[in-house]
């Protein structure tokens, strides 16, 4: 349990701009901080941080909230367990009681998974740098590899001891239970034996966003042809290989200060490259690139060099993959290393200043590294030709820049020797069959979800609504309750001789409601309305700041809606004449409104329920219930014509 006086630190040191700017690469539009939103994929910026008001909101996809929602969110955290997040960065002391079995249980299994990980983690690092078996194999083999220690440690490389299973009865003495183990995949247990997956192995820690670990890749030491030389993690609930990139989190800060990000293919590429100065990058592991690690690299720069080792041959067969790179919108590059070289060697072999010269001397844009490439298999055979022409404007074609895309065109006119209009054919025919392609596979996916409920992935995400148990006249009140609560609103006479009583906008709407008991049932508004009146006697009382950073997440995203969203738009009042847009200028008119508005809309459905009441009793022939409902509904009216005429005909619809 965090004391409240800890969590309140907590939230007083967490700026919204700095935790998002973690995870996203934000740019100023006016007030606020405009980016790609994580939580959907999308390709114009919707994702909005008010450093202000200490929010975020996605208008694309809904979500919203304050600094821990974000995190709770991003890592799939609760609440505790975000602040916690927040405490390590913003170097705050959490002083919590021992957790109980009980406790410990409850943790969900994503954490459990997360937990394991960092144990194995430290256990693997330690072996490293302090077990003689670590130092002998396993450092031995990064010295020899030039490595130096501050590059070991930042990557928190580390030696998975050799034997049966050394790591997994080191787990269970600590208490990590073979569940976890074995789904996080550094176990592997069968029905009558267990052993170490990376048992002999170097290891390399593959850390998410936030700097967890998730997953690890391993390195074989010893001579075994029947052993695979690089051995990863296995896809577990909080590890897909297709959504990371290796080294992202400790390149995220210089890949948004550079603009840039260099791609390679291996665990030691990144560290060499690191250890030469260049800090802008990271690895795709081994696997096939994906659309998901592309967005992961766009959420930072828009600008991408691919560096390439290895012959022509297996170039070529990437190729196709590197084609979702320019479907995303992204500016790619291909830097093609010395024969013989791979970003480690060369790394070392040049130096900091050394690889960036030859970068900016070597690395060229993607479609004309293509062009060339495949042109000298094809310069004498016309066939051979016609299928490269149809290769690059396949790839031209996912563009989706049109100024771009044209560019593009016109430098293959050139390299290729062909006609630009017969390239513009091409990649109309292109875009045809691509739209085609996508349409049929949107009437899978539509197929699929008539068959199964759960969304998939080829659904268009849809913005969160906002709770269909609130009416528009029940958001208007907590909004004004919320934004004017502390603003005096009426002077009135009190008790005493020439005593004046100033009447705050909160104690005005509270008493307006209370005195008619017209709180509605709804437990969200409730819980609102009532810690508001809870603490209309506190002086320091901030609503924006005490509900935005609420612990109840409902609560909270219901705040951050009332104070981002569109789905309230002001209300472009009139008074005497007079336009304006200034709520704060005419409360004194607006907020008896917003109260009439609100009383007006509850009569109108108390009504409602009679009609039907009524109704009832006429089919039972119940005369004494029908008179009585009649007397309600008579009294209701007398109401509804008061508040009608107190409106005039400016009701809110």
């Amino acid at each position: 349990m965090i004391d409240h006086s800890t969590i309140q630190r907590i939230l007083d040191s967490a700026d919204i701009t700095d935790v998002v700017s973690e995870f996203v690469t934000l740019r100023r539009r006016g007030v606020n901080m405009l980016g790609l939103c994580p939580f959907h994929n999308e390709k114009t910026p919707s994702f909005t941080v008010s450093p202000a008001k200490g929010i975020f909101k996605c208008f694309g996809c809904g979500k919203g909230g304050n600094a821990v929602n974000f995190i709770m969110e991003h890592e799939s955290l609760s609440y505790p367990e975000a602040l916690k997040w927040l405490a390590r960065k913003y170097n705050i002391d959490v002083v919590e009681e021992e957790e109980t079995e009980e406790q410990k249980q409850l943790k969900d299994e994503r954490e459990s998974l997360m937990i394991v990980s960092a144990f194995a983690q430290k256990y693997f690092t330690r072996n490293l740098w302090e077990e003689n078996e670590g130092r002998t194999i396993g450092l031995s083999y990064f010295r020899e590899r030039s490595f130096r220690d501050d590059i070991l440690k930042k990557f928190e490389v580390g030696y998975s001891p050799d034997g049966k299973a050394p790591f997994t009865e080191a787990a269970q003495k600590q208490g990590y239970k073979m569940e976890f183990l074995e789904k996080t995949g550094l176990s592997i247990k069968r029905d009558d034996w267990v052993r170490d997956r990376f048992a002999g192995r170097v290891m390399f820690p593959i850390h998410n966003l936030a700097g967890r670990v998730i997953a690890f890749g391993g390195r074989i030491l010893k001579d075994d042809p029947k052993a695979a030389k690089y051995l990863n993690s296995p896809e577990s609930e909080i590890y897909h290989k297709s959504k990371v990139l290796y080294g992202i989190f400790q390149a995220k800060r210089e890949i948004a200060r550079t603009e840039k990000c260099y791609l390679v293919e291996g665990y030691t590429d990144v560290l060499s490259m690191h250890q030469a100065g260049i800090e802008n990058v990271v690895a795709s592991s081994g696997t096939a690139l994906t659309s998901e690690q592309i967005r992961l690299v766009k959420r930072f720069t828009p600008n991408i060099t691919i560096i390439y080792d290895g012959d022509a041959a297996g170039i070529k067969a990437s190729l196709r993959g590197i084609d979702l790179v320019l479907e995303e919108g992204m500016n790619v590059k291909v830097l093609l290393l010395p024969d013989g070289e791979d970003p480690d060697s060369f790394a070392k072999k040049k130096g900091a200043s050394g690889f960036r010269e030859y970068i900016d001397e070597n690395e060229t844009d993607f479609i004309q590294f293509k062009t060339r490439l495949l042109l000298k298999d094809a310069e004498k055979d016309p066939v051979a030709k016609a299928r490269l022409i149809s290769e690059v404007i396949r790839s031209v074609a996912v563009i989706p820049d049109t100024i771009t895309r044209s560019v593009y065109i016109k430098e293959c006119s050139k390299l290729l020797d062909v006609n630009e209009e017969i390239l513009y054919t091409e990649v109309r025919k292109q875009k045809h069959k691509q739209n085609e392609e996508f349409r049929k596979k949107e009437m899978r996916g539509q197929r699929e979800q008539s068959l199964n409920p759960t969304p998939g992935p080829s659904q268009k995400q849809q913005p969160e609504p906002i709770p269909a148990e609130f009416l528009i006249e029940e958001l208007e009140f907590l909004r004004f309750l919320l934004k004017h609560c502390n603003t005096v609103i009426f002077e009135e006479e009190g008790e005493n001789p020439n005593e004046i009583v100033e009447v705050k906008v909160s104690e005005y709407m509270i008493d307006e409601l209370e005195n008619d008991d017209l709180v509605p049932g709804n437990p969200l508004f409730r819980k609102i309305f009532y810690e508001v009146k809870d603490n209309m006697d506190n002086e320091n009382f901030d609503p924006w700041k005490y509900f935005v950073y609420h612990a109840d997440a409902e609560v909270s995203k219901l705040a951050t809606d009332l104070l981002s969203e569109k789905f309230i738009e002001s209300k472009r009042w009139t008074k005497a004449g007079a336009f304006t847009e200034k709520e704060e200028e005419i409360l004194d008119y607006l907020v008896p409104r917003i109260v009439y508005e609100y009383k007006l809309m509850r009569i109108k459905l108390m009504m409602a329920e009679i009609e039907l009441a009524i109704g009832s009793a006429s089919k039972e022939n119940n005369f004494d219930r029908i008179i009585e409902e009649q007397s309600k509904y008579m009294n209701l009216k007398r109401v509804e014509k008061y508040l009608s005429e107190k409106l005039g005909s400016r009701a809110i619809n």
